[in-house]
């Protein structure tokens, strides 16, 4: 049969869409829908067709296009955002959506997101209340600030402080803390934006205590001190502390703002990680406005919190670029949640799953690791299974430097290579992210969860995803 033979038995659009097969297609996705997927498939087998070889091929093509129809609908209506296990090591992975958040903010989001709520209605007093109201309280009691709010996230909080405090006038910065925060947003930038003048001093290896002091004039309307958590300056260096900037602003009655990044209400060091400054110790070094991060170390929603004196604080409240900014009821009832976490210490160490990954011995993720390694010993062959030391990562910009001991599961391949098996892990219907090196894929159990684990040896070994040949799963 020649080509054109081929292209001649390519159905018409109507009387593929009047077939009963078709038609139940209709039921499920809708008339319109089946009707651009028919005409999507039928192009497809077209261009096929041109460039097959074989009459076996294009008989098989064919015959396949109601299939194809089909799975082509099923992939449109299947939403793009899935659940993903963490195999990589990096607790704080941007790309992967940084903080899982606990059952208790799941529950409290899935509550008030299936109704109406009180996010601005004061049932008290029968009045419009303030969304804010819901996590100030418990952000002053457990950061000592006088007033506290929150926008959709830090560097929508370095616009707003900004915008409100520093307008027109000059933002005293060390050359050495003008950072880049991720995907291109550099605090110039953001200053531009909001119209402060930056006034840059010092170099980026050294700044001294008199090169604020000798910056300061009568155009200068605030310091600002970024923490730069997301890289080091090594060697011969000098920078000076919160603590040392306090006497400055006091005596010259400029404020002082600190951007922390990531930003923790635990002191970490007492787990064994490296310091961080807490947002209280820098409230308490003498801070008069702290930014950070919701949806790193705090282990909550993407949020941009602000907390600090109570005037300003207010004025941003008020600022045009607050509605602009605002966050959503979603964002308010998880960060409350979150907080509500932190009035005991324990608590939070247990029920945030960052705090927990962080914070977890690494003798129980060895035991992880191990009892993972059995599970799939038992059941899937084609490949060698073991474990071995590794270090994760706190990931989000946070401590780059420093690693945290962890255990890996590392899987090596008989049949396939560790390339395919890692992209066959993200094609899985629970996908997983994992990492290769030197011919195999390891699965870094510090953030694996654990409680998908027999959920994730069922995927490998009933989709024969060791095998040569593996069932397709996502996509086509």
């Amino acid at each position: 049969m020649d080509r054109n033979e081929w292209l001649r038995r390519i159905p018409k659009v109507d009387p593929l869409l009047d077939k009963e097969t078709v038609k139940k297609m209709g039921e499920q996705y809708g008339y319109n829908m089946v009707k651009e997927a028919v005409r999507y498939e039928i192009e497809n087998l077209r261009t096929f067709l041109l460039a097959c070889e074989t009459e076996k091929e294009a008989e098989e093509a064919i015959g396949k296009l109601e299939e194809n129809i089909e799975l082509t609908l099923a992939d449109w209506s299947r939403p793009s955002m899935t659940r993903v296990l963490n195999g990589t090591g990096t607790i704080l992975h941007t790309n992967l959506g940084r903080a899982p958040v606990g059952k208790k903010v799941l529950d409290s989001v899935s509550y008030l997101a299936g109704g109406y709520s009180n996010l601005e209605y004061d049932l008290d007093e029968k009045r419009r209340g303030e969304r804010y109201s819901h996590f100030e309280k418990l952000l002053v009691k457990i950061t000592g600030a006088e007033a506290a709010m929150a926008v959709n996230n830090n560097a929508a909080a370095m616009l707003l402080i900004l915008s409100t405090m520093a307008k027109g006038g000059e933002v005293i910065v060390s050359r050495g803390e003008l950072v880049e925060i991720g995907g291109k947003f550099r605090i110039p930038d953001v200053m531009e934006q909001s119209g402060a003048i930056l006034r840059e001093v010092g170099t980026t290896n050294k700044t001294r205590l008199s090169d604020y002091e000798n910056a300061v004039c009568e155009e200068t309307k605030a310091v600002l001190k970024v923490h730069t958590s997301n890289y080091r300056i090594v060697g011969f260096t000098e920078s000076v502390e919160t603590k040392e900037l306090k006497h400055l602003k006091e005596s010259c009655q400029i404020p002082l703002i600190e951007d922390l990044g990531s930003g923790s209400l635990i002191d970490l060091s007492r787990y064994g990680l490296p310091y961080e400054p807490t947002v209280q110790e820098t409230l308490c070094n003498g801070a008069d406005i702290v930014a950070f991060s919701g949806d790193k170390l705090l282990g909550g929603p993407q949020a941009g919190i602000i907390v600090g004196k109570k005037a300003y604080i207010d004025a941003m409240k008020k600022h045009p670029l607050t509605r602009a900014l605002r966050i959503d009821k979603f964002t308010a009832g998880a960060l409350e949640a979150v907080l509500l976490e932190y009035l005991s210490e324990d608590k939070a160490i247990r029920n945030i799953p960052v705090l927990n990954m962080l914070t977890k011995r690494v003798e129980e993720v060895k035991q992880d690791a191990e009892e993972l390694k059995s599970m799939l010993e038992k059941a899937c062959d084609g490949a060698e299974f073991f474990v071995c030391p590794c270090e994760a990562q706190i990931g989000g910009g946070a401590l780059p430097f420093e690693g945290i001991k962890s255990f890996a599961v590392g899987i090596k391949p008989e049949k396939i290579t560790a390339a395919k098996l890692e992209k066959r892990l993200r094609s899985l219907p629970l996908p997983v992210v994992a990492r290769v090196a030197e011919d195999q894929v390891y699965l870094d159990m510090r953030t694996f969860e654990m409680q998908f684990a027999s959920a994730f040896v069922k995927q490998i070994k009933g989709l024969g995803v060791l095998e040569e040949v593996c069932i397709t799963v996502r996509g086509r």
